[in-house]
């Protein structure tokens, strides 16, 4: 293991202790499910610290560092929503808005008077989780939401979605008159001070871009698709997603009025579904909560299945008594994010391999309960 990075600006017990934590949750998560690297990141009180475990690539055996990038798969989605409630906080859109308004061609569909709010937390009715197969551009993807029918009414039930998610943030972007993916990475990525998170990582730094391992232990990377960008398409850093998690917790660095109330919006009550209150992009838990309520909440039935949900309103505002959270997948790489505002702590994830979530979710808990330990 690799220390890097800051100091958590705790004692030197208290900071090895944490390191010892750290390494007693993930030395034996890589060992069980095989997995070539992980970059961990933690944050106490706005300092943080990268741990690296190792390699990047298994045929040049260059190890993790800091400076790694991971694809996050589907952890993109909160990136997502963070833009949309970006454009409702600069007045180029509201939640409340019918899709119609910013896609005429949904005029008449079952899909033109879902709000976007419905889309931003997947409960426009039953979209499926992935693109259909049959479709590989935008015209294509717009004549099937036309024909598609809804299965339940919408806020009645969440399913969750790469197409709704996906929905959503071609319209914040067509809201703000702007494509996708420059709205992400020349508005939203530099206010944000994230300089090492990409859609397309430079050519310049390829070389940091780690392989990920499929389960036949071949090396991968994601492939682009419709709503990519949207849905699972982020690749980054530890260094990088750890400061976004410290932003989070506390945006009171961060000039742009408009923004500060955008991340705070991410973190808001939309719809009760279990356990978890589905939050924009973000899925959120009462706290104190426990590891069994967060295994649930994140259980594989809750994608497939879906359940039935209840709209909050008024949504819930922000608060920071609550535990949020966000798990992503690609191919060959599984990532996880979770963070608890009234204690100023929070744990990133990264991994070159797509391994279950349960484990994740066991280690980081294992690690926040370090960081709380830290930080009382």
């Amino acid at each position: 293991m690799v220390v890097l990075a800051t100091s958590i600006g705790a004692s030197h017990a208290q900071t090895d202790a944490v390191e010892q934590a750290v390494a007693a949750a993930i030395d034996p998560v890589m060992k069980q499910y095989q997995i070539p690297g992980m970059a961990v990141a933690v944050t106490v009180d706005g300092k943080h610290r990268v741990y690296s475990f190792g390699v990047a690539s298994r045929a040049t055996n260059k190890p993790v560092t800091g400076d790694t990038v991971f694809e996050i798969g589907s952890v993109s989605k909160t990136f997502t929503a963070t833009l949309g409630a970006y454009a409702q906080a600069r007045g180029a859109l509201s939640l409340d808005d019918p899709a119609v308004r910013y896609l005429p061609a949904l005029a008449g569909s079952a899909l033109g008077g879902t709000t976007l709010r419905d889309l931003a937390t997947y409960t426009a009715g039953g979209l499926p989780l992935q693109v259909p197969d049959t479709v590989a551009d935008m015209p294509q993807m717009i004549e099937w939401l036309r024909q598609w029918q809804p299965e339940h009414a919408p806020g009645s039930y969440r399913r969750y979605s790469n197409v709704s998610i996906g929905l959503f943030g071609y319209l914040a972007a067509k809201a703000m008159n702007t494509p996708f993916r420059t709205a992400l990475s020349q508005q939203l990525l530099p206010k944000l001070g994230l300089m090492h998170t990409w859609l397309e990582v430079p050519s310049a730094r390829m070389g940091d871009y780690a392989w990920g391992y499929d389960k036949h232990d071949k090396p991968v990377r994601v492939t682009p698709g419709v709503f990519d960008a949207q849905a699972y398409g982020i690749k980054t850093t530890a260094t990088d997603m750890i400061r976004f998690v410290e932003l989070n917790i506390d945006a009171s660095s961060i000039d742009d009025a408009a923004l500060r109330q955008a991340l705070s919006a991410t973190h808001a009550g939309y719809v009760r579904a279990g356990v978890m209150t589905q939050a924009l992009g973000w899925e959120r838990y009462r706290w104190p909560t426990t590891v069994d309520d967060l295994l649930a909440g994140n259980d594989a039935r809750m994608v497939l299945d879906g359940s039935p949900a209840q709209r909050i309103e008024p949504p819930e505002a922000s608060t920071p008594d609550v535990l949020i959270n966000k798990t992503g997948s690609t191919n060959g790489f599984g990532s996880y994010a979770a963070f608890i505002p009234a204690r100023r702590i929070g744990v990133v994830l990264l991994a070159n391999r797509n391994y279950p979530v349960p484990a994740r979710i066991e280690a980081a808990w294992k690690i926040l309960n370090a960081l709380g330990t830290a930080h009382p």
